[in-house]
Order: C-alpha cells, then sequence, then structure tokens
C-alpha cells in the first residue's frame, strides 16, 4: 500500500497515452465498477466488465509501473490500467490485501524472468566474426571520410559565396547534402546539417546564430581528423557526434552511478516519423543531469515509463564523453515522492556550471537548469527570471504562459526546472515546495 500512496492522480494521468485515456480511466475509479480489487506489496490487479461475457482481468507492476490488460485495445496501457491505478489510488481500503491470483502471480513471474534473461545477456560477452567485423568497420570508416570530404568542401564554398542569400535558396541545398551523408553513413553529420537549415529563416540575428553552428561542425571536422590524438573519451565523444552508435549493452555491463534520480520533466516530440520522449533526470547527491531518450513509432509505447514528479532510487550508466550527460537506466529499487528539489542557487552558478561542460564537450544542445529561488517578472511583453542577486534572464514562454507560471509563484521565488538549448531558456515545470508542477 506504501508504493499506491506515493502517487498523485496527476502522475497516473501521465502515464495514459493520451488525453483519452486518461478521461475514460478516471471515469473507472470508483470500485463499485470493478468486480474484484485486490493488492499485496508490489502489485494491483481486478477484474471489470467489458463488452464480452467474460471479464478483463487488469493488473498492475507497480515496480515499473507496467500494465497488463484482457481486453482487445491497441493503447497501452488502456483506459482500463489507467482505471484501476486511478481506483486503487483513490481507495485504498476497497481493495483485498493478499496473494494475487494466479493470472497475476504467472505474469509478475514472466516479467522477473525476463528481467533476469536481460541481465544475464547483457552480462555475457557476444559470439561474433570479428574478421567480418573488421571488414564492416573499415568500410564504413572509407564511407565516412568520403563523406566528410565532400562536407569539408560544401562547407568552403558556402563560406567562400557569403551567407547573406541562404534564405533565398531552397531547402533542398540543405537537404541534398544532408542525404549525402546519410549515404555515406554519418547520421551525426546529417543531423547537424539538417538543424542548420532551419536558421536562414529564424528571423533576427540568424548569421550569428548559423556562424555559430558552422564554427562547432568545423570543430567537429577538425577533431575527427586528430582522433588518434584525442583522449579516449573524446575520441568515443566525436565518433558519437559523426555518427556511431554507442554499445548499450557493454555501457550497462558496466558499472554505473547510483543516486535518488528526482524526475523533473518528461517531454514528448517528433523526429524523422519517430516519437522521442525525453526524460530529464538529476541526481540529489551528485547534483549531475541525466537525459534518457526513448524512441517509438507513431502506433508503438515506449520502453521507459517513469513518472514525473517522482524520486527513483536508481542505477544509471552514462554515454561515454569527456562530460558525461545521456544516459541509460541500469536498475531502480523504488520510488517515492519529491520531498525537496535542490538546483542551482543563483544563475550564475548555472551558467558557470553549464561553461565547464562545454568546455569539455562542445557539441551537448540541451541542458537542465534546477534554478532555486527565482521569480518569475513581465517586462514589455517579454517573460523574464530574477534571482536572488537581481540577475536576470528572458524565457521562451507565451504570454499565458507566464501569467500562470506567475500565480504558481505568487509572487514568491519558486524553484523552477527549465531547459537551455544554447540560445532560449525553456520553463519545464515548478516545484511548489508540495509537488512538481508541469508547465507544458
Amino acid at each position: 500500500m506504501t508504493q499506491l500512496a506515493q502517487w498523485t492522480p496527476e502522475q497516473i494521468a501521465s502515464l495514459a497515452p493520451d488525453e483519452q485515456v486518461a478521461k475514460a480511466g478516471r471515469g473507472l475509479a470508483r470500485p463499485a465498477k470493478w468486480q474484484t480489487l485486490g493488492t499485496n506489496d508490489s502489485a494491483v490487479w481486478g477484474e471489470i466488465k467489458g463488452s464480452g461475457k467474460d471479464p478483463y482481468r487488469v493488473a498492475i507492476d507497480l515496480a515499473g509501473p507496467a500494465f497488463k490488460c484482457s481486453c482487445p485495445s491497441g493503447k497501452k496501457p488502456c483506459k482500463h490500467a489507467i482505471g484501476l491505478f486511478f481506483a486503487a489510488q483513490a481507495n485504498s481500503g476497497a481493495l483485498t490485501a493478499g496473494e494475487p491470483p494466479d493470472w497475476v502471480a504467472e505474469w509478475l513471474a514472466k516479467r522477473q524472468a525476463t528481467a533476469e534473461r536481460k541481465a544475464q545477456k547483457a552480462a555475457e560477452p557476444s559470439a561474433v566474426d570479428a574478421a567480418a567485423q573488421a571488414k564492416r568497420a573499415a568500410r564504413r570508416e572509407d564511407l565516412v571520410q568520403q563523406g566528410i570530404d565532400a562536407l569539408t568542401l560544401w562547407l568552403a564554398d558556402l563560406v567562400r559565396q557569403g551567407l547573406s542569400d541562404l534564405p533565398a535558396r531552397p531547402r533542398s541545398y540543405w537537404e541534398t547534402q544532408a542525404a549525402r551523408l546519410v549515404d555515406a553513413q554519418a547520421p551525426g553529420l546529417a543531423r547537424h546539417v539538417r538543424e542548420m537549415s532551419a536558421i536562414p529563416y529564424s528571423g533576427e540575428g540568424w548569421p550569428a546564430r548559423l556562424l555559430d553552428r558552422l564554427g562547432r561542425l568545423h570543430l567537429l571536422l577538425e577533431a575527427y581528423a586528430r582522433l588518434d590524438t584525442l583522449p579516449a573519451d573524446m575520441q568515443e565523444e566525436v565518433r558519437t557526434q559523426v555518427g556511431w552508435p554507442q554499445d548499450q549493452a557493454a555501457l550497462l555491463a558496466e558499472p554505473g552511478v547510483r543516486d535518488r534520480w528526482l524526475v523533473l520533466s518528461v517531454q514528448e516530440t517528433t523526429e524523422d516519423k519517430l516519437r522521442v520522449q525525453s526524460t530529464w533526470l538529476w541526481g540529489t547527491t551528485t547534483h549531475q543531469a541525466a537525459l534518457l531518450l526513448d524512441f517509438a513509432a507513431p502506433m508503438q509505447n515506449f520502453t521507459l515509463n517513469l513518472p514525473h514528479g517522482m524520486a527513483l532510487d536508481a542505477e544509471l550508466v552514462f554515454f561515454t564523453a569527456p562530460a558525461p550527460h545521456r544516459a541509460l537506466l541500469k536498475t531502480r529499487a523504488g520510488v517515492e515522492p519529491i520531498a525537496a528539489l535542490p538546483g542551482y542557487p543563483t544563475l550564475a552558478a548555472a551558467i558557470a556550471a553549464t561553461s565547464a561542460t562545454l568546455t569539455r564537450s562542445p557539441w551537448i544542445e540541451r541542458f537542465l537548469w534546477p534554478l532555486e529561488a527565482v521569480i518569475p517578472t513581465p517586462h514589455a511583453e517579454q517573460w523574464y527570471i530574477q534571482d536572488v542577486e537581481g540577475h536576470t534572464m528572458p524565457m521562451n514562454l507565451s504570454p499565458l504562459e507566464g501569467w500562470r507560471l506567475l500565480a504558481l509563484s505568487g509572487g514568491h521565488p519558486l524553484t523552477l526546472v527549465a531547459e537551455w538549448d544554447r540560445e532560449k531558456l525553456t520553463p519545464l515545470s515548478v516545484w511548489t515546495g508540495k509537488a512538481l508542477v508541469g508547465l507544458n
């Protein structure tokens, strides 16, 4: 029952695949709608009348959370699973405590066995044909180098011809070069080119922004040309930026960073027809940010279901880089509500930490800024935050979002969780002292 008490209705709703499922789930929250309701220390289960002759069997593994339902819905979790979660959280006294029925016990045992197999597989060395692997690697190295040579000439032509006519050029000017890099098996470089393509159409100040991106891309190409002279972690960072993936199974076999990780933001975007879930974590002891990325096709579910506004006792492994940033979830031991949110005491502290990170890994694009004791203030149709030292910074907020943030603060200092993308500061959530409230 302790695990159920840690969840709020907002956090349960955030697990639904869409608002329609969340709304339907709320409609199933009354115990009277359920034929059976049961629980033990790690799971909740129930049966509910459906469209067929047999009731739907629904179960939740609270350690995930993970969901099971016998209904035919293609949405995961479905409205019955979300409804069971709402019903259990709001009406714990209506749940019968005891051993789970066989269909629940079998599902939980299967999940445990699957987790153990994955852990064992990650720990075992894989058998590969070393000669064939070396041949494929050499072939890719050649293709990437050809792509880099062509990109270097293209960049030289771009700079020699000047930037002034770029807004008049079609998108194909950029996309053709990006496609060539994809063919050269350098998708990381293709991403850099595609991201630059929007800058000439981005309004006032675009030349300075484009020169900044061109400079970072040139630095990456120069680093790759001198790859053998770089430290091992920088070599891995450069290769990752060019497009080589890091071996996640090998990473998960390495020791991780154990901490009480706060789930401060869960955002979903779409890139190249893939859904991307970005989850920001903040270590309460390490004061380290960690970005977890999960990818899914349009109708698929994400594998990560981390509850926004909760604290995980977990172990993370970071991708190899001079300034570790992106991470994988290795193990988790429990979840509980956030009791306090430590962050940067001033804007200067956040800027100094970010500058130190960029000195070590200059290609990082996104940074998590938990900012303590800041006050939202409007000025000339722009919203700012002001810290205890009186320093201010503009925020990427609409007027309506700004007034909502001010209402949450009540005009008093609050802890703001924001993301800085090297150009703008976008608020993600607010710590009210009792709960973490998402802003989008």
